[in-house]
């Protein structure tokens, strides 16, 4: 398995002169960093990309800046469900550009709309079309979608692995794949080891997070079940840590973390990485 981390265990916001923190990333032992981008993150991507692959270290995109509400592939609006289809082409021009694995996130709808209502019978099906056309777009440029379920708090559209298998199958294109946070999922499944069996042939990544966000270990996520459970689907694809760095300002905060879970970034990286590696060492030893 890859191990990698989110640039905002680091930095608030990505930019130019980040660069040395992709140098932390590889001293810190990572395969993969995480880069969040939007309309307020201004950066030279083939700098950034060829920084990374000199250090031999993989990048994955999301996006976590400034993405306009109406540019939503969900939204009832086809203005706004075309406004999304070209905002997130922009951002699978800048994956392109960075050389990065995969684009991934919850890009079939908006992160924080929740509409409070029966779905219309059309929902999934409209947005699956928009999926289809960025598999399309994406497909052209070597960009894979790596589509995030996420709690009901946060969207409405795709809470469960269910969910996101039956949207991926409306969208029938093969550049669609699913990234599993382990977050996200404790408000929304029993069974963590059935829900990554059922998104088991399409998982490209996983984000390890503890229930509270903080570091893994300690909290509620069955961790030994988790790793037992992608051993067994042959899973080896990139484990990630993803949180805020609360030691930046009211970084953390603004993002709606309220307590201080990552104090000291590096070290959030080293104990969470050193605790997952732990735990796939010591389920592959029990497996013999």
């Amino acid at each position: 398995m890859l191990y990698g981390a989110h640039c905002y265990l680091l930095t608030p916001q990505w930019a130019d002169d980040q660069l040395h923190h992709l140098d932390k990333a590889r001293e810190l032992g990572l395969d993969m960093f995480e880069l969040s981008v939007g309309d307020d993150v201004i950066f030279d991507a083939h700098a950034t990309g060829r920084h990374a692959k000199a250090l031999g270290l993989d990048l994955l995109v999301g996006p976590g800046g400034h993405w306009p509400l109406e540019c939503d592939l969900s939204a009832d609006s086809p203005s706004d469900r075309a406004r999304g289809l070209e905002w997130h082409k922009r951002v699978v021009d800048i994956t392109a550009e960075l050389g990065a694995v995969a684009y991934a996130g919850a890009t079939y709808g908006h992160p924080g709309v929740v509409k409070k209502r029966r779905p219309p019978a059309d929902e999934f099906a409209r947005t699956a079309e928009g999926l289809h056309a960025l598999g399309e777009y994406a497909a052209e440029r070597n960009v894979l979608l790596a589509l995030e379920p996420m709690s009901h708090f946060r969207t409405h559209m795709v809470n469960t692995p269910e969910q996101i298998m039956r949207l991926i199958a409306l969208a029938d294109h093969p550049s669609l794949r699913v990234l599993f946070d382990t977050y996200h999922m404790v408000t929304e499944v029993r069974d963590y080891a059935s829900a990554l069996r059922r998104v088991g042939p399409l998982l490209f990544a996983v984000h390890a997070c503890e229930n509270d966000r903080g570091k893994p270990g300690g909290g509620l996520i069955p961790w030994e079940e988790v790793f037992r459970t992608l051993q067994e689907i042959g899973f080896s694809g990139y484990i990630g840590l993803e949180g805020y760095n609360s030691s930046i300002g009211d970084f953390a905060m603004e993002r709606g973390m309220f307590h201080n879970v990552c104090p000291d970034g590096p070290g959030f990286i080293r104990e969470g990485i050193g605790f997952l590696r732990n735990m796939e060492a010591s389920v592959r030893s029990s497996r013999r």
